[in-house]
């Protein structure tokens, strides 16, 4: 079975890690945030992932490295919003403090995924 280019990168791969924790954690939220911020910090969790698969498909460098950017905010979009559901008392700061590592580590792949991206078309 052929694989695509993006299911090789361990980014994404991390990716996927964290949008399953993200749907862990927000399946806790109240039932009045289901269209919420339930729906919006999956959405930007789902984002993260899928703007690097689409990304792969791009022939520029300058093209991947834009949805690698989109990818990143939404990595801190959802870092954001789990920062507003501590504030809405929906999860603990301990729970965001656990995430922290996964954040940082995406964030740092993502980063360096996009300067090989940049780097690509030189």
């Amino acid at each position: 079975m052929r694989l695509f280019s993006f299911e090789k990168l361990e980014v994404w791969r991390l990716a996927r890690e964290l949008n399953k924790t993200i749907y862990g954690i927000s399946k806790k939220f109240p039932d009045e945030e289901k269209f919420g911020l339930t729906s919006q910090i999956r959405r930007a969790s789902v984002s993260i992932s899928s703007n690097i698969a689409e990304g792969s498909a791009r022939i520029s460098g300058k093209e991947q490295a834009r949805f690698t950017e989109i990818a990143y905010g939404s990595l801190l979009e959802v870092l954001s919003q789990l920062i507003i559901a501590n504030d809405l008392e929906y999860i603990s700061e301990t729970q965001i403090d656990n995430q922290r590592a996964a954040f940082e580590e995406l964030s740092n792949k993502l980063n360096k995924l996009r300067q090989s991206q940049l780097n690509k078309d030189k």
